[in-house]
């Protein structure tokens, strides 16, 4: 059970854990930068940690009692930090191994979601040896391509055409070895923070670009986050409920982003899930707390709280 805490002091010394070395290094900075001042203004004792920068077995010894991962992409949301983290003994925030290295892999989670009988856009995993005017014509087409294992739409393409297919996949693959090739959702985009086990309000995601890519999501201002996103309320508490479903399926906690769609039918379909996602300001997690009256400073807090847990407490990881 999740233990609320009163006094900073509780907390002792934090480590913020930010950049890394993965493609998603300068957001993680943004994040962490965020984070760091806000913990300070709460009266935390936090200090920035660079993983890339500072060797991980030194925290103890610096005297850290807990982290905050605010590590995007690989190293950071892969299970590979906490891992880490758990054989030095050191408290963390939000998901464990396991279902940090699900939630990271796209891939898995929608093999996961599949098995569970979740609803996930009908997809293929690409190779070099495979064919892709078949799977060009198994998925139909548009389509989107992306590496299974890279955040903030970092590698991902949008395919019309089947000769486009090949370029594509020669593009997410210098980012991951594994590319999936995944059906297009012409239709409403949403995402879903939980927090807690709390379901924040849904945020209408709408971008005039082909789809929400790196530029959308961090550099354009044309990009519109709607919240309340316009559904009623009956279809919203369908959404969040599935949401929060998919979440506990790959084995997420604490808390976290749960990406979907709605078709032109109205019908739901499970994109991705993010397990540390940003909180810079374009993020959607500090919008959608705003919305549930949840300030920034507040928001952070809460989730230093999922790095404490009571006696016997464990994701079974």
């Amino acid at each position: 059970m999740m233990q609320h805490i009163k006094q900073s002091a509780h907390f002792g010394k934090v480590a913020v854990l930010m950049g890394g070395d993965s493609a998603e290094r300068e957001i993680s900075l943004k994040s962490g930068d965020a984070v760091l001042r806000s913990l300070l203004r709460s009266g935390v004792d936090a200090h920035a940690v660079d993983p890339s920068q500072e060797d991980l077995l030194q925290i103890r010894q610096s005297g850290f009692d807990r982290a905050f991962i605010i590590l995007h992409g690989r190293g950071g949301e892969d299970g590979v930090i906490q891992g880490a983290l758990e054989a030095i003994g050191l408290p963390y925030t939000g998901t464990g191994v396991m279902g940090s290295a699900l939630g990271m892999d796209k891939l898995r989670s929608k093999q996961l979601w599949h098995g569970a009988g979740l609803p996930t856009p009908a997809y293929k995993v690409l190779s070099d040896d495979c064919n892709f005017v078949n799977i060009a014509n198994e998925i139909g087409l548009p389509m989107i391509v992306k590496p299974a294992t890279e955040g903030s739409s970092i590698g991902m393409s949008k395919v019309t055409k089947t000769e486009g297919l090949f370029p594509a996949w020669q593009k997410a693959a210098t980012s991951d070895a594994n590319v999936i090739a995944e059906q297009w959702i012409d239709g409403a985009e949403y995402t879903v923070a939980i927090l807690q086990g709390e379901v924040l309000p849904l945020i209408r995601v709408e971008t005039e670009r082909d789809f929400y890519d790196f530029e959308a999501k961090y550099q354009s201002d044309d990009t519109a986050y709607i919240c309340p996103c316009g559904l009623s309320a009956q279809q919203e508490n369908a959404l969040q409920q599935l949401a929060l479903k998919a979440f506990d399926v790959v084995g997420c906690r604490g808390w976290g982003r749960v990406d979907l769609m709605c078709d032109q039918q109205d019908d739901a379909w499970l994109i991705e899930v993010n397990t540390v996602p940003g909180m810079t300001d374009h993020s959607l997690v500090p919008m959608a707390a705003k919305a549930a009256g949840i300030e920034f400073d507040q928001l952070v807090w809460r989730i230093l709280e999922t790095s404490v847990v009571t006696e016997g407490d464990s994701d079974g990881e």
